[in-house]
């Protein structure tokens, strides 16, 4: 009784009281917030920045120089690209992706170099984003078109 469980063998304690799980891939200059959590078999390229509380999920790959604000969730085995003309061989031609607080991307969804999700934006499981979702919208398909807002998605999941 009172008894608390042990920290995990295999996890990896990060500055700002984040987490990732192992086996995983984590980039030269990393910048991430407070209490973010990075998935098994996860691919965080370098210079990536993700703003607080942040859920990477498990397969997750995240392209060099992408940018994630604070509160994002990416399924598992989502992508974030940052070259749209691959390979380009030299980083001054990359576009990587920008995603806005809040924002919601689902298992499977890629998102391709150049994109930009807006704040509290949705981008459906297995989804293809080839343009930018704006703020607050949910969009779905491959390629990826507007479903619903944010408030209509939220109350299917009983959140409103």
């Amino acid at each position: 009784m009172g008894e608390t469980n042990p920290e995990p063998e295999n996890r990896i304690s990060l500055p700002h009281d984040s987490v990732a799980w192992p086996p995983c891939m984590i980039g030269e200059n990393l910048s991430h917030g407070h209490k973010c959590s990075i998935g098994a078999l996860a691919h965080i390229g370098r210079n990536v920045t993700m703003g607080d509380k942040c859920r990477i999920q498990g397969g997750v790959y995240i392209a060099d120089g992408c940018s994630l604000g604070s509160s994002v969730f990416i399924g598992p085995n989502a992508t974030l690209l940052n070259d749209k003309y691959p390979p380009s061989g030299d980083s001054k031609y990359w576009s990587p992706v920008k995603i806005g607080d809040n924002a919601v991307i689902g298992g499977g969804a890629t998102v391709i170099a150049g994109c930009t999700v807006g704040k509290d934006a949705v981008l459906g499981a297995g989804s293809v984003l080839t343009k930018e979702i704006p703020s607050g919208e949910v969009w779905a398909g491959n390629p990826a078109k507007f479903m619903m807002n944010r408030e209509q998605y939220d109350s299917k999941r009983g959140n409103s």
